[in-house]
């Protein structure tokens, strides 16, 4: 199997090294728009050699690990090269852009393509922290073209089989950018405001594990977040709403220092993850 990365960040860098791990017979070729970065992963032993446009047609698999503008470019600039049978996956942080865009590309030019999110990352960015473990165990979401085609999804799955993915969830775009507001882009942005208190600068020695927890994607990458933020507009202002509703309930329990309702809102919470996450 031939596997093609174009990005060599975090994600990209991950899912070339995680092929490289697997002890299977994987070529994998790779692109960054910085070519030192693609010279650094070669030397690495992360690439078997560079993604040109002359080696596209070799590939079985393409993952297109860019922000969304830059893969949806990336993806109109090789789709001449690209063989019919070749599966071309993104791993963009929202779908319903960059698939609207890559189901139009890939129905003109005849290659098979599916939206992807990798449900793994780190509050670093690049390959410097990129690791061949960062993905097993994960959930891998795919955005089909068609939902009744098993053989397809089927292949899919299979050609991500050495990355280690414990999980492939099948979604629509729009469901996947619902969700995504809540499970990733909000923590994101409550961590990021969370830690502008100005009580955080005298933190130390009085803060543990849930401090640690609560702001550790505060160091985020902002050019990538703004992005995916404004990609994500309509379902993010939804779950901004949300939090600030549940939020004056909370701070109007404590001004009419009335605990029963405290009380009631927190058990409510407990509740609320007791049955959601068992």
């Amino acid at each position: 199997m031939v596997v093609g990365i174009a990005g060599l960040g975090l994600i990209g860098g991950s899912l070339a090294k995680a092929y490289k791990a697997s002890g299977k017979d994987v070529t994998v070729l790779g692109f960054d728009r910085d070519a030192s970065i693609t010279h650094i992963a070669q030397i690495d032993g992360a690439l078997d050699g560079e993604l040109t446009w002359e080696r596209i047609g070799e590939c079985d698999l393409i993952l297109i690990a860019l922000y969304t503008g830059a893969a949806i470019e990336y993806m109109e600039k090789i789709a001449p090269c690209v063989r019919p049978d070749t599966v071309v996956v993104d791993c963009c942080g929202t779908k319903r852009t960059v698939c609207k865009a890559g189901f139009a590309i890939s129905e003109k030019y005849g290659f098979i393509y599916a939206g992807g999110h990798p449900m793994a990352g780190s509050q670093y960015s690049g390959f410097k922290y990129s690791r061949a473990n960062l993905f097993r165990g994960a959930s891998m979401i795919i955005v089909p073209s068609r939902f009744d085609d098993i053989h397809l999804t089927s292949r899919i799955k299979e050609l991500l089989r050495p990355v280690g993915f414990g999980r492939i969830t099948i979604s629509t775009a729009e469901q996947h950018d619902q969700m995504i507001a809540f499970t990733s882009q909000m923590p994101h942005i409550l961590s990021n405001a969370f830690i502008k208190s100005p009580t955080a600068r005298a933190h130390k020695g009085f803060s543990a594990g849930s401090y640690k927890d609560l702001t550790r994607v505060a160091w985020l990458n902002e050019d990538m977040w703004t992005e995916l933020f404004f990609e994500n507009e309509d379902f993010l202002l939804q779950e901004m709403d949300d939090l600030i509703h549940s939020l004056e309930q909370y701070r109007d329990a404590l001004k009419k220092g009335d605990r029963d309702t405290m009380r009631a809102l927190l058990a409510e919470g407990r509740r609320c993850k007791e049955e959601i996450d068992g």
